[in-house]
């Protein structure tokens, strides 16, 4: 059995070479679709892995008040998207004053910028350097971690103190490994301590968060006098089981520093980490559903195009055909050397496609800098699609092939 397994083998490699041209364009149309596949999805894969982790540190107890009520925009369909007001400073400053909930802590926040260069002595940064301004709430809301040192105090916030924390990456682009708690930097001339060491987070979207440095929030207003900023407000709530109702708060104080009426929409968004990662997990369902339907239309088409190029094979040679029955070949044997030859020709279009697609992937993840995940699911997909397009391409030639009458077969010219 095993012998004549490797015969089929052999008599199909052969015939494969000696069409080698015809065998290559279909190898294509068959890698084309499981690169849609597996590219698709391990681009899709590595995106949502990335922003759950993004998502992880922020508790399920803290409720984030922003400009719109969904962090993920969609568009299209002919509607018109409403435009609501910025989250001014005046804003947050009247919301920390007035909103009052039991075990609850309000985290106000707003990027000055994202492209600062920070000086340590005769040593500076590439302008390259996120800074924030942030309240002393910031940290705990957002579910950062302080890798040594310590974070702002209310006393720091409230006397405007020139104190900062630096992301982990700034120990090595400023600091040259040494400690950098003491240590002094400068941001547009303006000098900091340097009191805290953040833990590391990554980079995500091309954006290395690890690079920044975060500032009191008073201090970054009298620095960066940017128009227009939107402030982020974050509260969050130590009991859980109260977070309805400390949102229903926010929402009607929300409402009433806007001043809207009973009857207006609400013109700003609350958000929680679950309807976040919601969002997440429907952009990554529209995205593999799209990567399924580009799959599936092409492999359809390169099933035709194999099943085509086995028909062809079958009549080409069926003399050759003729001659293996006249020796005594069986119809089975005969089956399963055109069927061994059709799962070859799918398995060397699956790998190669395979291949792609994880290049693809890792060419996503790497553009955008971030984690590139071995996706070992679209993987296994692929190989069992490819295995049924040669079952579904193969069956009909490998018949045919087995059917032909042995002297009809040698009389063919």
């Amino acid at each position: 059995m095993i012998g004549l397994f490797r015969e089929n083998v052999s008599i199909a490699q052969q015939s494969i070479r000696s069409q080698l041209l015809r065998t290559i364009l279909t190898v294509f149309i068959i890698a084309i679709g499981i690169t849609a596949l597996v590219g698709i999805l391990s681009a899709v894969n590595a995106l949502e892995r990335t922003l759950s982790d993004g998502f992880t540190d922020i508790g399920t107890n803290t409720f984030n008040i922003q400009r719109y009520s969904q962090t993920f925009q969609r568009s299209g369909g002919g509607e018109v998207r409403k435009i609501n007001p910025i989250v001014s400073y005046t804003d947050v400053r009247e919301f920390e004053d007035n909103y009052s909930f039991p075990g609850a802590q309000v985290g106000v926040s707003f990027q000055a910028t994202s492209q600062a260069e920070v000086k340590s002595e005769d040593r500076k940064t590439k302008p390259k350097v996120i800074v924030t301004g942030i309240n002393e709430h910031f940290i705990s809301n957002s579910g950062t971690k302080i890798l040594d040192g310590r974070a702002f105090s209310a006393s720091d916030i409230e006397n405007n103190s020139r104190v900062a924390l630096v992301g982990s990456d700034m120990e090595d682009a400023l600091f040259q490994g040494l400690n950098p708690i003491g240590q002094t930097i400068s941001i547009r001339g303006n000098k900091f301590t340097v009191i805290g060491l953040l833990e590391e987070k990554g980079s995500t979207f091309g954006n290395n968060v690890d690079l920044r440095v975060l500032i009191p929030i008073g201090v970054a207003r009298s620095i960066y006098t940017l128009p227009n900023i939107s402030y982020d407000l974050s509260v969050k709530v130590l009991n859980q089981q109260l977070m309805d109702a400390a949102k229903d708060k926010a929402t009607l104080l929300m409402r009433s520093i806007r001043g809207l009426t009973p009857v207006e929409e609400d013109n700003f968004g609350i958000i929680q980490r679950d309807e976040l990662m919601s969002s997440v997990d429907e952009i990554s369902i529209a995205l593999n559903a799209a990567a399924i339907i580009i799959s599936v239309i092409t492999i359809f088409g390169s099933s035709i195009a194999l099943m085509n190029i086995m028909l062809v094979s079958v009549t080409e040679r069926t003399r050759e055909i003729g001659v293996r029955k006249a020796l005594g070949a069986k119809r089975n044997t005969i089956s399963w050397q055109f069927f061994i030859e059709t799962l070859l020709i799918s398995q060397y279009g699956s790998l190669l496609g395979i291949v792609l697609g994880v290049l693809i992937g890792y060419a996503v993840s790497a553009g955008f800098e971030i984690t590139f995940v071995i996706p070992w699911t679209a993987i296994i997909w692929a190989t069992i699609i490819s295995i049924v397009i040669a079952i579904f391409s193969g069956i009909i030639p490998a018949i045919k092939a087995s059917r032909l009458d042995p002297i009809e077969a040698l009389r063919y010219e």
